[in-house]
């Protein structure tokens, strides 16, 4: 008995032994899963894809072109030279202030999702503790607006590689984009998570506090005036938009105040100046470093305030569903959804090829009845107006279709039909060449009256609005099959819109024609790449379905 009980004390004693030394590992897996949950909750809302557009946008909008007669930085009056350590300065710069308002309430919100669908009371039932759960949600915020910067220093690349002056030095990006950024990064996801655990901050006083918080971070733009008479100031560590920093760092490079930052004139008699490569001095760097960890201090109430959905501290309100604006629009303009209803019926009587690409296209005009209003005023805008005012009305209608287009390939599998869609005549392919043929005649109702014209007096501009049409349609096909979501390729379409509508005199970038200035080697390479996505789609189709 005695060796019995021997041999079980050290049996026990080493499982707590295993215990112990698995509790790290453990901790860190479910660490791990519950900031990749985070992540993704946040990254598949539209306002994601949204956000991510408007900062891309806007940032290009303060990026003038260098032939013009503003830029975006200015030193003593003379202009900045678009290199690296240039674009990407001003570009983090500038993002910061939008990110720093934005991103707050991108990442906020999650308590009251929990309420609103129930699962706040499933969660306090776990034994995971407050500081873990706090941290674990501050790192998934931190790493969604983390992706949401890698975009934007994407785009930022691309538009270095339209209209910078210098080779593309990715660790001037990646060093900039960190020193400036990280801080206004852990805290506005600090922020988010403490004010979600306060419930007195949960609602709409609690956007007020963090737009005043916004505004005086706003006004630290007064300490690079205070820098410039001495040291600089220990308050820069406050800075956590880094914008006051950075003029900072510039003011001790260069000695002097006398700086602009955004969409500014300059002195062209001037001989231009070049940044160098590091803009960050010892003292700077440090201030940095400081500021990233003053963000992290509002998880320390934060821990400790967190209401663990007690229904006594934090009340579950009833929270109305997620609706975007064209939801609501559509909804409005549901009754004209009865001008598909022929298009649906002949469809119907015609159960060949023909019947179903018919059935696509009511389908599409009755899920979103707003197309149809679009359609018709497009149609009566190009036939009235001008030849010159034909891009204008081309690029607004081509924006709507691509929008339409997006979920095409993709509604069968959201609603969980593709399997039945897929049975019916023609399979698989018949499904890929009519959801193609779908998005063709869509585009011929909302860009049809367009072709028509330029073909009578621009024929190149026509072949390549059709060329433009051909990939656009195959592209969307080919990723929406291969994805399985329409928000890749309405991220892309909207991002090469808003660059041709930008970059105006390069041939490839003339997508649709609407610049003038497509050529035939364009229009051929755009032909070439919309065989290319049909034969990927063709493959991936056959592959998948035998």
């Amino acid at each position: 008995m005695m060796k019995l009980a021997t041999i079980n004390s050290a049996r026990n004693s080493v499982s707590r032994l295993t215990s112990r030394e698995r509790a790290p590992s453990i901790w860190l897996a479910q660490l791990s899963q519950l900031i990749k949950h985070e992540a993704r909750l946040r990254l598949r809302r539209v306002s994601t894809l949204v956000t991510l557009l408007a900062v891309m946008a806007i940032s290009w909008t303060l990026v003038p072109d260098p032939k013009s007669d503003m830029t975006l930085m200015t030193i003593n009056n003379a202009r900045a030279l678009y290199t690296s350590s240039t674009l990407a300065l001003g570009s983090a710069a500038l993002a910061s202030i939008l990110f720093g308002f934005g991103g707050f309430f991108l990442v906020r919100g999650r308590v009251a999702e929990d309420l609103r669908c129930g699962l706040g009371a499933v969660i306090a039932t776990t034994p995971m503790q407050n500081g873990r759960m706090i941290f674990s949600r501050w790192l998934g915020g931190v790493a969604y607006l983390t992706l949401l910067v890698l975009g934007l220093l994407c785009t930022t690349l691309v538009c270095h590689a339209l209209r910078g002056e210098g080779p593309i030095q990715i660790f001037v990006y990646l060093q900039t984009y960190a020193f400036l950024l990280l801080p206004l990064i852990f805290f506005s996801a600090a922020c988010a998570v403490l004010f979600d655990c306060v419930p007195i901050l949960m609602g709409k006083f609690g956007d007020f506090v963090f737009f005043l918080i916004w505004t005086m971070q706003l006004g630290m733009m007064t300490a690079f005036d205070m820098a410039a008479k001495g040291a600089t100031p220990i308050f820069l560590m406050l800075d956590f938009f880094g914008v006051a920093s950075s003029l900072t760092g510039l003011g001790e490079q260069f000695h002097t105040t006398s700086i602009s930052l955004g969409m500014t004139d300059f002195n062209a008699q001037l001989a231009p100046i070049r940044l160098p490569d590091f803009l960050w001095s010892a003292s700077m760097i440090n201030v940095r470093f400081g500021a990233a960890l003053l963000a992290l201090s509002p998880l320390l109430p934060a821990a400790y305030l967190f209401h663990r959905y007690s229904p006594d501290r934090v009340v579950a309100t009833r929270a109305r569903p997620r609706r975007s604006p064209l939801t609501v629009v559509n909804r409005w303009l549901r009754p004209l959804s009865k001008c598909a209803q022929p298009i649906m019926q002949w469809g119907m009587a015609h159960p060949h090829h023909a019947g179903q690409i018919a059935a696509e296209v009511a389908l599409t005009l009755m899920s979103a009845p707003s197309a149809i209003l679009v359609i018709l005023v497009s149609t009566m805008a190009t036939l009235l107006s001008p030849q010159q005012a034909l891009p204008t009305i081309l690029g607004l209608a081509l924006a709507y279709w691509g929008i339409l287009i997006s979920d095409i390939s993709t509604r069968d599998y959201q609603v969980q039909l593709e399997k039945l869609t897929t049975s019916v005549r023609g399979g698989a392919m018949g499904q890929l060449s009519r959801q193609l043929c779908c998005k063709l005649i869509l585009a011929g109702l909302f860009m049809g009256a367009v072709c028509v014209r330029w073909l009578l007096h621009e024929p190149l501009r026509a072949v390549a609005l059709l060329a433009g049409v051909i990939c656009i349609s195959a592209i969307a096909d080919v990723l929406g099959r291969c994805v399985k979501t329409p928000r890749l390729f309405l991220a892309l379409f909207l991002f090469a819109l808003y660059v041709a509508l930008n970059v105006r005199d390069l041939p490839l970038i003339d997508i649709v024609g609407f610049n003038g200035v497509a050529n035939s080697t364009s229009i051929a390479f755009y032909f070439a790449l919309s065989l290319a996505a049909l034969i990927g789609n063709f493959a991936f189709s056959r592959w998948k379905h035998t």
